[in-house]
């Protein structure tokens, strides 16, 4: 059984950076493509950046120069570094991890960004 724990999130000024973490198990972690969504109120979840299994990234535009993910496939780990955190950055973020035709999911860890 998947299981995707985040961690890292919480509030931050305008500017500011944080860091996130999703631990995975229950999986082939190094063989599939891993990624972090978000959720803002009243709006739907959108990608925000993915990493393949061979460590390929891609980000959506807003945030390309501020975010980066990474993975550590010994540790089962994905990162989401994200830095000049803009008030529209703000959401609940969600790793995923996709096998094939199935995503899960993990529980969402908040960010909030505000002076």
């Amino acid at each position: 059984q998947v299981r995707l724990v985040e961690s890292g999130g919480g509030l931050v000024q305008p500017g500011g950076s944080l860091r996130l973490s999703c631990a995975a198990s229950g999986s082939l972690f190094a063989n599939f493509p891993m990624a972090w969504y978000r959720q803002a109120p009243g709006k739907e979840r959108e990608v925000v950046a993915r990493i393949g299994a061979g460590g390929g990234t891609t980000y959506r535009d807003s945030v390309k120069g501020r975010f980066t993910i990474s993975r550590d496939n010994a540790k089962e780990t994905v990162s989401l570094q994200m830095d000049n955190l803009k008030p529209e950055d703000a959401a609940v973020y969600y790793c995923n991890q996709r096998q094939y035709a199935t995503d899960y999911w993990g529980q969402g860890t908040q960010v909030t960004v505000s002076s």
